[in-house]
């Protein structure tokens, strides 16, 4: 049996440490030594295949899912739950993926864009003027809000202990995702026993949430998604245990509150460094389109996916390409590095949506959600959060452009953000094409938030 070439010679720990603390840079020169495919080893899980060529994503992502499993071995599982689609494989996982799909197309997509647009205008309404300040929190609080609401459910006083509850909750699970040595309850004081005690609370919430839905009268006519959580029902027409439905609004809340926050930071960071499209970008809002915004999000996502790669773990011998990998292998299909290749996207490293304008990205050259049958089940719901937020953002706000140097890259547990948090410098609009009155406008918001 044959793996793919890497550094072999340097010890394991030491490619641990290049791979892990510096990723994005390490698997560029590691692309450039060794090739489309090419192994490191990682100290506690072993030999780890780098992928990034299109024709063996395409079949990591289409394999049989009792060849390759993507939940079973995942560190999210500790952390998001026994249940969750993110921790879970074949059949089981095609059941519960199946419960959650129809709330995230049609007509009820569309119910959610005013909830976001309120939580982006609320939250804009606060931001300083002239004076610079890092977007990713604010952005985090209206992609959080907008969860509570279009996919919790959560009103009142339920809305505002979440609201509370849930960033501290999901910033230390991300990072004790990936250090299980961590895992263990000593206690209030430790970091595992902080997070299980929220846990907890969460579970508390979710329950009063899941019992509120049951007792309204006006259930069947609910768009949130614990209602129609609450209202599915398994192939054996059980109802979805209490467990399952918190584990699935936790891994909704993990996978689309901050990498698209994150997102929406990157797009700030790239804006305000190329003025030529961030002018398109305003021309559009104030016109009422919105086809370059759609490319300018897809570009985003191309240059800077704040998850790097999808993981998958071999179950038997499975060939990949002309290498035999044996049972146990993990395999890495980087979207880093294959949204990087210059044969792909020419020139890659410059920030172009034309490259999305008019066409669609071809699936497997671009894949910031992964592919398959384990695609981001939120993709259309994140991209069209980014869009109603960046949309708001540039009819409210002047977004002042920079010469500074870009932001690095900085890991926050499982997503990248800017490492300076997007910063912006901003100012109201003063010739807002609706005539509005830019100043009564965000007292009347920042009054009502």
């Amino acid at each position: 049996m044959a793996l793919p070439p890497g550094p072999h010679r340097l010890p394991t720990p030491i490619q641990t440490a290049l791979f892990l603390g510096l990723q994005t840079q390490t698997a560029r020169i590691m692309r450039r030594r060794y090739g489309e495919a090419f192994t490191v080893r990682i100290s506690g899980i072993g030999n780890l295949v780098v992928v990034s060529d299109p024709v063996l994503l395409k079949q990591v992502f289409t394999a049989d899912p009792k060849v390759l499993h993507a939940g079973d071995r995942s560190p999210l599982g500790a952390v998001l739950g026994r249940n969750s689609l993110l921790a879970i494989d074949e059949q089981r996982h095609l059941s519960q993926r199946k419960l959650l799909l129809p709330p995230f197309h049609g007509e009820r997509m569309q119910s959610y864009e005013a909830i976001i647009e309120e939580e982006a205008r609320r939250e804009i309404a606060t931001w300083p003027e002239d004076r610079p300040f890092a977007t990713l929190e604010p952005m985090m609080r209206i992609t959080l809000g907008a969860i509570l609401r279009a996919v919790f459910g959560a009103r009142g006083s339920e809305l505002e202990q979440l609201r509370g509850l849930l960033p501290p909750m999901v910033s230390l699970g991300s990072r004790l995702a990936l250090l299980r040595f961590l895992q263990r309850d000593l206690g209030a004081w430790s970091p595992w026993g902080r997070f299980t005690r929220m846990r907890a609370a969460f579970d508390r919430h979710v329950d009063e949430l899941i019992a509120t839905a049951r007792r309204d009268p006006e259930l069947e006519q609910r768009s949130d998604v614990l209602s129609l959580l609450v209202r599915a029902r398994h192939e054996d027409g059980t109802p979805m245990s209490r467990e399952e439905i918190a584990d699935q609004l936790l891994t909704l809340l993990a996978a689309g509150h901050e990498t698209t926050a994150a997102t929406l930071a990157w797009a700030v960071e790239r804006l305000r460094r190329h003025p030529d499209v961030l002018r398109r970008l305003v021309a559009e809002v104030d016109a009422g389109g919105r086809d370059y915004r759609d490319a300018t999000i897809r570009e985003v996502q191309r240059s800077r996916p704040v998850i790097t790669a999808a993981g998958r773990f071999a179950m038997v011998d499975y060939q990949l390409g002309e290498w035999l990998l044996p049972a146990g292998t993990r395999i890495f299909a980087s979207a880093y590095l294959t949204q990087r290749d210059a044969r792909l996207y020419p020139d890659p490293e410059r920030f172009d949506p034309d490259r999305f304008v008019g066409r669609m990205p071809e699936t497997y050259k671009w894949v910031p959600f992964g592919g398959g049958i384990r695609r981001c089940i939120g993709a259309a719901f994140a991209h069209m959060e980014m869009d109603v937020v960046l949309r708001t953002l540039l009819s409210e706000l002047e977004l002042a452009t920079t010469g500074e140097p870009e932001e690095r890259w900085k890991s926050r547990g499982i997503a990248f953000a800017p490492s300076r948090g997007g910063r912006a410098v901003v100012r109201r609009r003063r010739d807002r094409p609706d005539g509005a009155a830019p100043d009564a406008v965000a007292a009347a918001l920042a009054g009502a938030a």
